[in-house]
C-alpha cells in the first residue's frame, strides 16, 4: 500500500507523524546514552569495590593473603577488576556503534524530511494559484456575458423605438458587438485556464504528491529498520561480552574450588610454631617426709640427663617451664603494652588533662622499680647486652638476628632474609656480566665510548657484591646456629628443653651463645654473686660506654605545657623550644631532648616540630 495513492489528502498528518517517528529514535538514542552512563558508573563501582579490599601493601593483611582462602577472595577481586572492564566495553560498543550512528541519523533524517515536506508544500502552492487563476478568469468571463447581453438588450431596445436616431441605432449595434467580443474572448480563456487547471491537479494528484509522498514512505520506513537493526546490535553487544563474563565467573568458581583447608591448617602451623618442646610431667613432691626435689626426665629443665655438661654459676640452676610459668622480670619488664598519649589540653593549663598523662612506656609498676627489683633480686642474665637488645624491643626496634622470635620463627625470618640476600647478589652479579660485556664491546669499539667510564661503575658493583656476601653468611651463620639447636624434622622423638641451654661451659659467657637459651632472647640460669660481679664489672661497661647519643633531627616548640610526671616522660612549658631525637612512631608520643641529661617522651599533640631534612636519622613515620 503506498501512501502516495491511499493518504493523498493527509499531508498535515504526515507530517506530525513523520515528526513523531524523529521524536522516538531521539528518545531510544537517550536511553542507550542513559545504559552507557549506568554501565560506566556500574563499572566504576566494582573497580572501587575490588580495590577497597585489595591487600594493603607492607601490611598485615599482605600476609594473610598466603591462605588459600584468601589467594581465592583475591582472585574474585581480581576478576571483578575484568567483569567490570566488560561492563566498560559495554558502554564503549554501545556509544560508537548505537548512540553516535544514531545521533548522525538523525540529523540527515531530518534533512530529508524537510526537503520532501518543502517540494510538498511547494506543489501545493502552486496548485493554489492555478485555482486562483481559474476562479479569476471565470469571474471575468461571467461579468463580460452579463455585460454583453445588457448591451444587446439595450440595442434592441433603440432598434425598436422610431424616435431614437439611426446613428444612435448604430452606436448602440457597435456596442452590443463590442461587448459580444469581450465575452467571447472571455470564455476562450476561462476555457483554456480551465483546462491547465485540470492538468495540473491531475499532475498534482497522481503525479507529484503521490512521488513526494512515496518517498516519505520510504524514509519512515528506513527509519523503522534503523531502529530495529539498533535494537539488535544493543543485544549483540551485551551478548559479546556473555563469554569473557562466563570466563570471570568460571575463573573464580575455580579459584573457589582451589581452598585447601589442609594447606591453610599447615600454613598456620608453619606461622606460629614455637620450635619449643611442651613440658614433661612434674613429679608428686611430698612434703611428709624430707626429701630432696626431683624433676622427672621429661620436664623442661636446665638438667640435660647423664654425661651432660651442665652449666654451673655458682648457684642452683632454676628449672624452665615456658609455656605455663611466668616468664622472667625482665621480659614481662620489656613486653608491656604501649599506653596511648592524652589528647592535647582544651586550654594551655596543664589542668586541662586530669590525673595526668599517660608515659608511653607505662606498666602497671614504674619501669625503675621493675628493673631495681630485676637486678636486687637473683641474676637470671649472662650479659648486659641482652638487656640492651631487650629495651631497644621496647622501644620498637628489632634486632637484627631476630633473636627476639621463637627458634622456628628465627630460622623461617633468616632464611627468608638469606633468600632475599642472594637475590640481591646475583642482581648485582647480572649487572656486573652486563657493565663488563659493555666494556668488551668498547675495547673492540674505541668509537662507541670509552672503556675507562665503566671502570668506577664497575668497582662500585663489585664493592656491592662483597658487602652482600658479607652480609649474606653473617645471616647463614645465625641460620646455622639456630638450625644447629632445633631438632631435625623427621625425627619422631623431640628432644627436651635442655637443648637450648648452653653447649659448651666454656662459652658460658658468649652473649651470642646465650641468645638462644629462651624463646624471647632472655635468660632464666641463676649466677652466682661472684659470677655476677664479673658481669656487672665488664660485659655492662662494655656495652654501655659504647653507646653514643642520639643525634638531634629536628627541634620543637611546646603548644602547651605537660607534666611528665610518669616514668619515660619529661615535664616541658608552654612556648619552650627543645631538639627531637626521635619522631613520633605512631604511638603519639616524641622523643626530645632539654640537654645531655635531660630527655624523654612528650604528647606529639603537644608540641609543633620542626624536621632537619638533612639530618641523619631524620625519617617520618606514618
Amino acid at each position: 500500500m503506498s501512501w502516495g495513492t491511499e493518504l493523498w489528502d493527509q499531508f498535515d498528518n504526515l507530517e506530525k507523524h513523520t515528526q513523531w517517528g524523529i521524536d522516538i529514535l531521539e528518545k531510544y538514542i537517550k536511553f542507550v546514552k542513559e545504559r552507557t552512563e549506568i554501565e560506566l558508573s556500574y563499572a566504576k563501582q566494582l573497580r572501587n569495590l575490588a580495590k577497597k579490599y585489595q591487600p594493603k601493601k607492607n601490611s598485615k593483611e599482605e600476609e594473610e593473603y598466603r591462605y588459600t582462602a584468601c589467594k581465592a577472595f583475591l582472585s574474585t577481586l581480581n576478576e571483578m577488576n575484568d567483569y567490570a572492564g566488560q561492563h566498560e566495553v559495554i558502554s564503549e560498543n554501545m556509544t560508537s556503534s548505537i548512540t553516535v550512528e544514531l545521533a548522525r541519523y538523525v540529523q540527515e533524517l531530518k534533512q530529508e524530511r524537510k526537503s520532501y515536506f518543502h517540494d510538498g508544500r511547494k506543489a501545493q502552492q502552486h496548485i493554489e494559484i492555478c485555482w486562483k487563476q481559474l476562479e479569476s478568469s471565470k469571474r471575468r468571463f461571467e461579468r463580460d456575458c452579463k455585460e454583453a447581453d445588457r448591451a444587446q438588450q439595450y440595442f434592441e431596445k433603440m432598434d425598436a423605438d422610431i424616435n431614437v436616431t439611426k446613428a444612435d441605432v448604430e452606436k448602440a449595434r457597435q456596442q452590443a458587438q463590442v461587448r459580444h467580443q469581450m465575452a467571447e474572448d472571455s470564455k476562450a480563456d476561462y476555457s483554456s485556464i480551465l483546462q491547465k487547471f485540470n492538468h495540473e491537479q491531475h499532475e498534482y494528484y497522481h503525479t507529484h504528491i503521490p512521488n513526494i509522498f512515496q518517498k516519505i514512505q520510504e524514509m519512515e520506513e528506513r527509519r523503522i529498520v534503523r531502529i530495529g537493526e539498533s535494537m539488535k546490535t544493543y543485544a549483540e553487544v551485551d551478548r559479546q561480552v556473555i563469554p569473557i563474563i562466563g570466563k570471570c565467573l568460571d575463573e573464580i568458581v575455580k579459584a573457589a574450588e582451589s581452598i585447601d583447608q589442609k594447606n591453610d591448617s599447615q600454613l598456620v602451623i608453619e606461622a606460629y610454631k614455637s620450635g619449643f618442646e611442651p613440658p614433661g610431667d612434674i613429679e608428686f613432691e611430698d612434703y611428709t617426709q624430707p626429701m630432696k626435689r626431683t624433676v622427672s626426665d621429661n620436664s623442661l629443665s636446665n638438667s640435660r640427663g647423664e654425661g651432660k655438661p651442665e652449666l654451673k654459676f655458682g648457684g642452683k640452676a632454676k628449672g624452665k617451664l615456658w609455656p605455663f610459668i611466668k616468664k622472667n622480670k625482665l621480659m614481662s619488664l620489656l613486653t608491656s603494652p604501649h599506653q596511648p598519649p592524652p589528647p592535647p589540653p582544651a586550654s594551655a593549663s596543664p589542668s586541662a588533662v586530669p590525673n595526668g598523662p599517660q608515659s608511653p612506656k607505662q606498666q602497671k609498676e614504674p619501669l625503675s622499680h621493675r628493673f631495681n627489683e630485676f637486678v636486687t633480686s637473683k641474676p637470671k642474665i649472662h650479659c648486659f647486652r641482652s638487656l640492651k637488645r631487650g629495651l631497644s624491643l621496647k622501644l620498637g626496634a628489632t634486632p637484627e638476628d631476630f633473636s627476639n622470635l621463637p627458634p622456628e620463627q628465627r630460622r623461617k625470618k633468616l632464611q627468608q632474609k638469606v633468600d632475599e640476600l642472594n637475590k640481591e647478589i646475583q642482581k648485582e652479579m647480572d649487572q656486573r656480566d652486563a657493565i663488563t660485556k659493555m666494556k668488551d664491546v668498547y675495547l673492540k669499539n674505541p668509537q662507541m665510548g670509552d672503556p675507562a667510564s665503566l671502570d668506577h661503575k664497575l668497582t662500585e658493583v663489585s664493592q656491592n657484591i662483597e658487602k652482600l656476601r658479607l652480609e649474606a653468611q653473617k645471616f647463614e651463620a645465625w641460620l646455622a646456629e639456630v638450625e644447629g639447636r632445633l631438632p631435625a624434622r623427621s625425627e619422631q622423638a623431640r628432644r627436651q628443653s635442655g637443648m637450648f641451654d648452653a653447649q659448651n661451659p666454656a662459652t658460658v659467657n658468649s652473649c651470642a651463645q646465650d641468645r638462644e637459651s629462651s624463646p624471647d632472647g632472655s635468660y632464666t640460669e641463676e649466677q652466682s654473686q661472684e659470677g655476677e660481679g664479673k658481669v656487672l664489672a665488664t660485659d655492662f661497661d662494655d656495652e654501655f660506654d659504647e653507646e653514643e647519643p642520639l643525634p638531634a633531627i629536628g627541634t620543637c616548640k611546646a603548644l602547651y605545657t605537660f607534666e611528665g610526671q610518669n616514668e619515660g616522660t619529661i615535664s616541658v612549658v608552654e612556648g619552650e623550644t627543645l631538639y627531637v631525637i626521635e619522631e613520633d612512631k605512631g604511638d603519639g608520643w616524641t622523643r626530645i631532648r632539654r640537654n645531655e641529661d635531660e630527655e624523654g617522651y612528650v604528647p606529639t599533640s603537644y608540641v609543633e616540630v620542626y624536621l632537619d631534612k638533612n639530618a641523619k636519622g631524620a625519617k617520618t613515620y606514618i
